[in-house]
């Protein structure tokens, strides 16, 4: 293995995750790419093959809602590396919709996703995480784990619990020189907001409800206003190789305003604002 720095990253088949692969793979990094459906990973593989990389890439099948696959990959990874440098926990979708409408098994889904599958794997990698030096743990969070959004509330519950975990988990383990990092993203060009239009959509059959239709074209609008991904990519392998990074970054458009918005002004002229956008006439 060399010096190689070893990074595991999840949902690695599309977005983030494979443009990520693709970045720290170029820096000379072994990357094991994480996917739940292997079938999927032809994009990943063929870039990869493009750019000269493919021997910097190891694709395993990972869903990060099995425990089973979990603990595969962790012996995988220790049996074949050793070590990890970073774990880049990724993986993560968006389901949309008004919490009244919504089932509680989609709250479930949800939750194991993006916020259980983020434990479960941290807690299972954490031995292979101390055996590399320095190692990094970075989080994708979003700005919806810091601004709640009507319409996204099991989106938004998981990355408001994502913050939570990741600043507890940063001040646990920063005394064995392994640092948690948070990257709350904007909106960006992944498959993330299309299907979570898909998810709103759905939802939208047969009601006639203006507040609703309202929200729903706000998400359209934001999803076709979104920014190309290579900031979020850029802090990903600007994080992994720093001596000591940071907690929290910001990346995306209005993302630091938004943020120093809500924690400066009142409530009440918070929610008068977004009422007054989503409500604005078309």
């Amino acid at each position: 293995m060399g010096h190689k720095r070893v990074v595991l990253i999840t949902g690695a088949n599309s977005g983030f995750g494979l443009l990520s692969s693709l970045s720290l793979a170029k820096r000379g990094c072994q990357v094991i790419a994480a996917v739940r459906d292997v079938k999927k990973s032809n994009e990943l593989l063929d870039r990869a093959k493009r750019e000269g990389t493919s021997h910097l890439i190891d694709v395993i099948q990972l869903d990060v809602t099995r425990e089973d696959h979990i603990k595969e990959a962790f012996l995988y990874v220790e049996s074949q590396y050793g070590q990890l440098n970073v774990l880049v926990n990724n993986a993560g979708y968006s389901a949309g919709g008004m919490i009244e409408k919504l089932e509680i098994e989609e709250w479930r889904k949800q939750l194991d996703t993006n916020l259980f599958g983020v434990i479960t794997m941290t807690k299972t990698f954490l031995p292979l995480l101390k055996n590399g030096k320095g190692a990094k743990i970075i989080n994708l969070g979003s700005i919806s784990g810091r601004v709640g959004f009507p319409g996204l509330a099991p989106y938004v519950t998981s990355k408001f619990a994502i913050g939570g975990f990741s600043e507890s988990l940063r001040l646990e383990l920063l005394p064995q020189n392994i640092y948690v990092c948070l990257i709350e993203a904007g909106s960006f060009q992944t498959n993330i907001w299309n299907k979570g239009l898909e998810s709103v959509c759905s939802k939208k059959n047969g009601m006639n409800d203006p507040f609703f239709d309202s929200i729903y074209q706000q998400a359209k609008q934001t999803a076709a206003g979104a920014q190309d991904p290579a900031e979020v990519i850029q802090l990903i392998v600007k994080i992994s190789e720093a001596k000591k990074p940071k907690f929290r970054y910001h990346a995306g458009k209005g993302v630091r305003l938004l943020v120093l918005f809500k924690s400066i002004l009142p409530w009440s002229l918070v929610e008068w604002l977004i009422n007054k956008r989503l409500m604005k006439k078309k």
